[in-house]
């Protein structure tokens, strides 16, 4: 089979190689930083249906066989999944509570209205896989070892470079895809997450707006991760003291026992955003290169569904 080098060491990235040499194809990943140094370990995360205005069956279907994929990994403590119960407070119509996408959400019903917390109207319980990123990524790097694969901190400079080494190419360079492919609808979206102790807690909480600025928390066994906020455009990574404390004044009114809980530190990151996600395949010169990329805040949620159609275009391409 042919070789392939996957650019990129993300949830995608990773992601894509795992499904890839799982498949049986010889696989390399080269990546600017591991993935300790990406913009996904930054991620809260939590599995969540997006709602995009483009390719939403696409979506719909990417959504559901990660579902699918999380399930399964939370029976297994060492990936990082749990299966976390959840409350979803803020701005979801009737139609949207009864959408495609919506409908995906396990044991989704409505809140008791004496759980909302005061300032929102309308909330849901739910049951949601919850992603340790730190552990995940972890994961997700040993079993691509596994299947016999490790990641090469190698930059690429262009594609074509990644073309001359293997005659596939899979790019999913996040951010860094719009530079490589001169695709100037990539843009940065800036976020902000404040970690705090775990005071014990194990419901996650998030607001729904449409927005630049939220309220949610996501509680992992060591830490909570509180959020959040969206600033399309920013390239500059420093934290915002401002944000830093609206965060946790927001977080902890909503969750008292956060007032007591330490900060362990303040991290930012560039989601990679687009007006639609890009997975398709197109020639690279005599070799062929396989977009998987403009995720924005959805990489988690897609990474299985869109990894499923990297290995499928690979290896139609193949034949």
């Amino acid at each position: 089979m042919q070789q392939i080098v996957v650019v990129g060491a993300g949830v995608s990235g990773l992601t894509s190689a795992v499904c890839l040499a799982e498949a049986g194809w010889p696989v390399r990943v080269w990546a600017a930083a591991m993935p300790h140094q990406t913009t996904s370990v930054v991620a809260g995360a939590v599995w969540a249906p997006p709602q995009p205005a483009e390719r939403a069956a696409q979506t719909l279907g990417w959504t559901e066989h990660s579902l699918g994929v999380f399930r399964e990994l939370a029976d297994d403590p060492d990936t990082g999944v749990r299966m976390a119960p959840a409350l979803a407070v803020g701005e979801l119509g009737e139609s949207e509570a009864d959408s495609p996408a919506a409908r995906l959400i396990p044991d989704l019903r409505p809140a008791d209205p004496s759980d909302v917390p005061n300032g929102f109207g309308t909330g849901f319980r739910a049951i949601m896989p919850m992603i340790d990123m730190p552990r995940y990524l972890d994961y997700l790097t040993r079993r691509l070892a596994a299947a016999g694969c490790e990641v090469e901190v190698r930059p690429v400079r262009s594609l074509a470079e990644a073309a001359d080494a293997a005659p596939i190419v899979v790019n999913c360079a996040g951010l860094g895809a719009g530079a490589l492919t001169g695709d100037d609808t990539v843009r940065p979206l800036f976020g902000q997450h404040v970690i705090l102790t775990n005071p014990g807690l194990r419901q996650l909480f998030i607001e729904m707006n449409r927005g630049p600025e939220w309220t949610c928390f996501f509680p992992h066994p060591q830490r909570v991760v509180c959020g959040g906020i969206s600033i399309p455009g920013r390239w500059d990574t420093t934290a915002d003291p401002d944000v830093t404390e609206r965060i946790l004044r927001d977080c902890r009114r909503i969750e008292p026992r956060l007032r007591e809980a330490e900060v362990i530190e303040v991290l930012t990151g560039l989601r990679p955003d687009r007006p639609s996600v890009r997975v398709e395949a197109e020639p690279l010169g005599r070799a062929r290169c396989v977009h998987n990329y403009g995720h924005s805040g959805n990489g988690v949620t897609l990474s299985w569904g869109c990894a499923r159609d990297v290995v499928r275009l690979v290896g139609a391409g193949a034949r």
